[in-house]
């Protein structure tokens, strides 16, 4: 199978890593020194279960260099889909889609009114995963799952081909038939996961053991229920319950990507996650204090240390 991977961080890096040592014609779009280390070096996966040692591996940063592909993994950080996402549209020539893996649940929005609803799937990616050097792409406990989805008619034969060829490639990957309440199910586990631990600076272990953080994980899951509802996704009343038992079953370690990036200085995606509760919630009359007191506390930090 053809496949573009537009973004080769912790997400796309892991799993198109494991994609190309099955044979698929996988090509990375990177930048900076990471695309120089790909390049260069080629791509190394620490993992406990995809280990990849230096796979020599296409990369580039200029997508016109790429022939049309079958599917394009849409990796990018939130802010960069906008500006970048008709780039995108001649990958697609050849009857291909796009699937974007990013955090929240506006990317496919965002994708579609640039590159026609008919070319935009749903996707689903769970991992912790960053880079850790310039061409190492360090994976964190043993989680890593995909789930795919299509918003309409016309993607889901495509879909299920990328499917088969993920499970070829040993990639836990599954096609489920409602992905938008997919996405609100990751969406309310990682606002909570990425505010809280972005607010402590500390990894998952420490917040969940300190009785004042683990309320704030709770109440901010809450929260972002409510708001689901008023967006037509419905979660039982034990729900919230489940995500906890689930946060106390993840690697003492884990860091967010939002963790690592307000520690690194970098950009924060907090407008699209605590952000977009607080501004959906805002719309919809619903409270949200907490996922609005994490976001206005972040905000100082959102365009990164300069």
């Amino acid at each position: 199978m053809r496949i573009a991977v537009m973004g080769a961080g912790g997400v796309g890096g892991y799993f198109g890593a494991q994609l190309a040592r099955a044979g698929h014609e996988v090509a990375f779009v990177a930048r900076g020194r990471h695309l120089a280390a790909l390049r260069e070096r080629g791509l190394t996966v620490e993992s406990a279960v995809g280990p990849v040692q230096a796979m020599a591996v296409v990369a580039t940063e200029d997508l016109g260099e790429l022939a049309p592909v079958e599917v394009v993994m849409y990796c990018v950080k939130l802010w960069d889909v906008e500006a970048t996402a008709a780039a995108v549209a001649p990958l697609l020539a050849a009857g291909g889609v796009v699937i974007p893996f990013q955090n929240g649940v506006e990317s496919h929005e965002m994708l579609m009114r640039a590159l026609g609803a008919e070319r935009v799937a749903g996707g689903v990616a769970q991992i912790g995963a960053v880079i850790r050097a310039p061409g190492v792409i360090a994976h964190i406990g043993t989680m890593a799952k995909l789930r795919v989805g299509a918003f309409g008619g016309g993607q889901q034969e495509r879909l299920r081909e990328f499917v088969a060829a993920g499970k070829a490639a040993g990639i836990d990957i599954e096609y489920v038939d409602d992905i938008r309440r997919a996405l609100w199910e990751k969406f309310v586990f990682l606002v909570a996961m990425s505010g809280a631990t972005a607010l402590a600076r500390q990894p998952i272990g420490v917040v969940r053991a300190d009785a004042d953080l683990r309320a704030v994980l709770a109440a901010s899951m809450r929260e972002t229920v409510a708001v689901a509802a008023t967006q037509g996704v419905a979660f039982d009343e034990h729900f919230v319950d489940r995500q906890m038992a689930f946060v106390d079953n993840l690697p003492a370690e884990m860091r967010t990507s939002m963790l690592n990036d307000v520690v690194a200085g970098n950009r924060l995606e907090a407008p699209w996650l605590a952000g977009a509760v607080a501004r959906m919630a805002a719309a919809a009359g619903v409270p949200a204090p907490v996922n609005a007191t994490i976001y206005a506390a972040l905000k100082p930090y959102l365009g990164g240390a300069g």
